[in-house]
């Protein structure tokens, strides 16, 4: 149980109607009127597809004792307190009944387009390869030392993140990985978050539909970097050129790294990707020192389990940040070594006559940094399989097309496979004829012959007809390529057993 008149001391109140007795106590806060509990402080957000103001009264009658809101309703009789932002105050009052638990934790924010997933669960390996008790929050679960929960946005409400984050200080969880969504940040779900790391990787045309602009969408993630405090370190991408243009926008210490650039404090060089598997030289350029660890230049090898070229740039975040926790070099060498990576992130699931990969190409900047890598693999042919991105429009269907044609030119291939995927998608993710008829007008202007199925089993039996000893197949693509593996590998068995 809290005070209230306690609470309420950690938002500004700009308004109150009825006020509550100073005695009032709170037995939780809740932000949806159907998981109100007796005595709960219920916080009127307003959502994305709905206004919490519109179930104060349910919330009351299930026992609300006082509500925090942005328009009071006269109509309901309980103490309501106005504030400008009822995101920031949830945010605010969620640290404050928590005890500010992020305070008590190492925690690292890790954003990008592409790779957050990645990132944060090669940063989680090497932590826990050290011994650390760790905590994870991310896309696909929260993860409170050894026991996980299914995630159900990339990061949690605030009121939510504040309640796993202060089950993690019960636990005794010492370092917390993180993915940083866009949405959280403009949302303020992180609002009162304390981070000791942020780290920035790349930034690429995605989303920008729910920010309304390409700006938008890059000052949303570029806050997580602006609003790092001076006690904090800021790990940027140099090759990527928005994470390059904030080294100057922060007040936290920066350390940055680089494969193309060489100028940052970290330089990835020497790289071995002719297996798809990565081996490369880490060499620290510049002295830095975190704590009583101080690192001058050097050098030392790296070798990763998981496949591409995405791969390299994750894993030179993910070093840099162990650094920055002061993990020894040989255990950040021994983690990335077996570290088995993300489902559906360039993953190999069959090596033998011919090499299957299945990617979640998303976007123009994950289609880039995947077919980038097949310049660096050895192969006899390569075989791509497309799943055309449904419910997102021609325009990104567009700019998905000119990226993978790009590419079909850079790696001298004249055609693809591609599907509509309509019997494992649904409603949400169904290809409309527009989307797919944009993405074929792209690649007929392009001189590249199409072979499209309406059906995701169809292009994939072509592809494996195809393949012949030493080549390389792709499964590429979002929610249509999502059951695309577990197909692949049934159609091989079954022709293991017919032969």
């Amino acid at each position: 149980m809290t005070k209230l008149q306690e609470l309420l001391q950690e938002t500004a109140i700009i308004h109150t109607y009825q006020a509550a007795a100073d005695s009032t106590v709170i037995s939780g806060i809740a932000y949806h009127s159907g998981k109100v509990q007796e005595g709960n402080l219920f916080v009127c957000i307003t959502g994305y597809a709905t206004d919490g103001h519109k179930y104060l009264r349910d919330a009351v009658a299930k026992g609300a004792v006082a509500a925090i809101v942005e328009r009071v309703q006269e109509d309901v009789d309980v103490p309501q307190y106005v504030v400008p932002n009822s995101r920031i105050a949830l945010a605010q009052l969620g640290s404050a009944y928590y005890g500010h638990p992020s305070e008590k934790l190492k925690m690292i924010g890790i954003t990008a387009t592409n790779g957050k997933t990645s990132t944060t669960y090669m940063t989680n390996a090497i932590l826990e390869q050290h011994g650390l008790k760790t905590g994870l929050i991310g896309t696909v679960v929260i993860k409170i030392d050894d026991s996980e929960i299914p995630s159900e946005l990339t990061t949690p409400e605030s009121l939510d993140l504040q309640s796993y984050l202060a089950q993690m200080v019960e636990r005794d969880v010492s370092h917390v990985s993180m993915e940083v969504s866009s949405a959280a940040l403009e949302s303020h779900r992180v609002e009162t978050v304390d981070y000791d790391i942020v780290c920035f990787n790349n930034l690429g045309r995605e989303h920008i539909d729910s920010h309304g602009t390409f700006e938008n969408y890059f000052a949303a993630k570029a806050s997580l970097i602006k609003r790092a405090s001076e006690h904090s370190y800021a790990v940027l991408n140099l090759d990527d050129e928005y994470a390059a243009s904030l080294v100057t926008e922060t007040a936290a210490q920066v350390v940055t790294f680089g494969m193309k650039s060489s100028e940052g404090t970290l330089h990835c060089k020497d790289l071995d990707l002719s297996t798809g598997r990565a081996k490369f030289t880490v060499e620290i350029k510049k002295p830095f020192k975190t704590g009583e660890i101080e690192y001058t230049p050097s050098e030392f090898r790296v070798e990763l389990r998981i496949p591409g070229l995405h791969s390299v740039y994750n894993s030179m975040a993910a070093i840099t940040v162990a650094l920055l926790c002061g993990i020894p070099i040989a255990t950040i060498q021994e983690a990335l070594r077996t570290f088995g990576g993300v489902e559906r992130r360039f993953e190999f699931i069959h090596e033998d006559e011919f090499i299957i990969i299945d990617d979640h190409f998303a976007n123009p900047g994950n289609i880039h940094v995947t077919l980038e890598t097949m310049r660096y693999m050895d192969y006899e042919k390569f075989h791509l399989v497309y799943a055309i991105r449904g419910h997102r429009g021609p325009v990104i269907n567009r700019e998905n097309a000119e990226a993978i044609v790009e590419w079909l030119n850079r790696l001298e291939m004249r055609e693809i496979i591609a599907t509509r995927s309509e019997s494992h998608v649904n409603k949400n993710n169904t290809v409309s004829d527009e989307e797919a008829e944009v993405f074929l007008e792209v690649m007929k202007e392009a001189n590249i012959d199409v072979q499209l199925y309406r059906e995701l089993p169809d292009a994939i039996a072509t592809a494996l007809s195809k393949a012949g000893r030493g080549d390389l197949i792709l499964l590429a693509g979002c929610q249509g390529m999502d059951p695309g593996a577990e197909i692949a590998l049934k159609q091989l068995e079954e022709q293991r057993n017919n032969r």
